[in-house]
């Protein structure tokens, strides 16, 4: 059994153990409206499971000090690695956060795809050569300047501000598309990196029509965020999905068995939170729209779904993993 496959299991005997072990019964459940129960079940589920993430990186923080993260997207990676970095400074440890973003080559050095775009997600993108000698300083007791990278211009600026140096109690946090792929470590002993996966895994089978995708889920949470923070049209996200996931089969579905650890970020409750907020938006997408039959697939995915209630959606807390794509999210 795969570490996705055993994280998968997982979840399904917890889903089995507290009775709810279909979509079906999780709309029972809803429509006997035991919704806020749900949600406070959930949630203290998850904590449990940063908290036991915390636990593994403190136990091997001596000779694992590096932290790598990586996931497909908007499988919750920037609200779970905060709240596992929350978690480990309740052990005592101070993550520090290295934003692999700040590592792209200058613009000019940027490979282009087949269709001769700027291709930002291939590992030629990435300044591996400063990264690495950024994090052997680091770890030698060095002090450096992590860059800043402006993606107007297309270069890195380095500020005096942004010194870094690591001290006892610290653990070096990153994440990002290559975090998994030690090809992006080629300089740093391997040993030195604890590597987690993230990931929205389902659980629950279905009837006759849902399928309750892994796939489809991801690409709600991401209508929804997007459309919330950066006034992303659904059907323009329905459309770059395609580019998004080859990027995925490309950069991260190979190594994801080299983490150490999987961390799931689904929730019983993400499903009929989105519904509340996606159906909306995918029924303004018009049948001439290249995106109408996509939409129309994640309209019947939603058909068996029940949605949560303002009152219900009211009480899932600022440090949520969904608040990430529904918003109200505070972390701190």
């Amino acid at each position: 059994m795969t570490k996705i496959e055993a994280a998968r299991q997982e979840y399904h005997d917890w889903c089995e153990a507290i009775g709810i072990e279909s979509l079906d019964r999780l709309r029972e459940v809803l429509e006997e409206g035991k919704g806020m129960e749900l949600i406070n079940l959930c949630e203290a589920r998850q904590e449990r499971k940063y908290a036991g993430v915390a636990n593994q990186i403190f136990w091997n923080r001596k000779r694992m000090p590096i932290v790598m993260m990586s996931g497909p997207s908007s499988s919750g990676k920037t609200s779970s690695s905060l709240r596992i970095a929350q978690q480990c400074r309740v052990l005592g440890m101070s993550p520090k956060v290295i934003e692999l973003d700040n590592y792209f080559v200058d613009r000019d050095q940027t490979p282009r795809d087949e269709n001769g775009e700027y291709d930002f997600e291939c590992l030629g993108a990435m300044d591996i050569e400063l990264l690495n000698q950024q994090i052997n300083d680091l770890l030698n007791g060095k002090e450096v300047i992590i860059p800043k990278y402006d993606f107007v211009s297309g270069y890195k600026k380095f500020d005096e501000s942004r010194k870094m140096k690591l001290e006892e109690k610290d653990v070096l946090f990153m994440e990002g598309i290559h975090a998994l792929n030690p090809d992006l470590t080629p300089a740093v002993d391997q040993s030195k990196i604890f590597r987690i996966y993230i990931s929205a895994l389902s659980a629950l089978p279905g009837g006759e029509k849902v399928h309750n995708s892994t796939v489809d889920k991801r690409l709600l949470r991401r209508i929804v965020r997007d459309y919330r923070t950066r006034g992303t049209s659904p059907e323009a996200n329905i459309l770059r999905w395609p580019s998004v996931r080859r990027g995925e089969k490309l950069y991260i579905f190979p190594y994801e068995e080299n983490a150490r650890m999987v961390f799931n970020s689904s929730t019983l409750y993400d499903l009929p939170v989105l519904k509340y907020y996606a159906e909306p938006l995918l029924h303004e997408i018009a049948e001439t729209s290249p995106a109408y039959e996509k939409a129309q697939q994640l309209l019947k995915f939603l058909e068996n779904i029940k949605a949560l209630t303002p009152a219900e959606i009211a009480v899932i807390p600022p440090t949520s993993i969904m608040r990430e794509f529904i918003g109200g999210q505070k972390l701190w």
